[in-house]
């Protein structure tokens, strides 16, 4: 039997998906989830090989939630808003559903899903890490997870963020918070007008800057509101200059 698992803020969608599915005697729906913290401790819980995901939904997107995963299973998108279709293909999603959909294109998703191999699904996991964070909202605020807890963070709480092995370190007032993902990521994401890369391992946020000092023979050390000091490149002090105009 396949678990199948449905995340979607509008119980009348949700209906549908569960009308439509009764075609499959094989796909067993396991939990309905009304938004992305639900559904992501659903999948935790029930290990489902399909989801029927929609996009825009309250506290987070279901590529944000996505992001969060270890483990990731099949997934249909289902959504109101086709601006995201390119994204869910990027994504390597099995298919996108725009609503409203009726039985027989339904099937056609189902099906597809039904003759892909489940091997894809890690290949799709860093798909989905890079069209999640590429996400409009993704300016605007990190989501990052702290052991059954999810964390939304404002871009603007930001002090700086900070390389980890693996993964980096975001420093806010709050504390500092891990995300798997690269620095140079975060680079090219970040606002340019907010964030600059000073060092290989250090991006801070621009109006956290008090003061510069030089350090060593031909370095500086940046001194962060907090107190905090960070290294300055060679690379990255012809960034730091230009975007404090000096």
């Amino acid at each position: 039997m396949i678990k199948a698992l449905i995340i979607d803020d509008e119980p009348l969608a949700r209906s549908i998906i569960v009308q439509y599915l009764l075609a499959y005697a094989d796909i067993e729906i396991v939990a309905e989830c009304g938004n992305g913290f639900e559904g992501l401790k659903a999948i935790n819980e029930h290990q489902p090989q399909l989801v029927f995901l929609d996009i825009q939904m309250p506290k987070i997107t279901g590529f944000e939630m996505l992001e969060l995963l270890d483990e990731m299973p099949s997934i249909i998108f289902t959504t109101a808003y086709d601006e995201f279709a390119l994204k869910a293909f990027e994504a390597n999603a099995i298919d996108y559903l725009l609503k409203p959909f009726d039985q027989e294109r339904f099937n056609k998703a189902v099906d597809k899903f039904l003759a892909n191999s489940q091997t894809q699904n890690h290949q799709q996991k860093e798909k989905i890490e890079i069209t999640a964070q590429q996400n409009n909202t993704q300016n605007e605020r990190i989501v990052v997870k702290t052991g059954n807890k999810i964390k939304v963070i404002s871009v603007y709480d930001i002090t700086h963020l900070a390389a980890d092995d693996d993964y980096v370190n975001i420093h806010t007032a709050e504390g500092a918070f891990l995300k798997n993902q690269t620095l140079a990521f975060f680079e090219k994401n970040l606002n340019p007008k907010l964030f600059v890369r000073v060092h290989r391992s250090y991006i801070v946020k621009i109006d956290q800057i008090t003061k510069l000092e030089p350090y060593d023979k031909d370095g500086y050390l940046i001194i962060l509101k907090t107190g905090e000091k960070i290294p300055v490149s060679k690379t990255g002090y012809p960034k730091l200059k230009a975007v404090l105009g000096i």
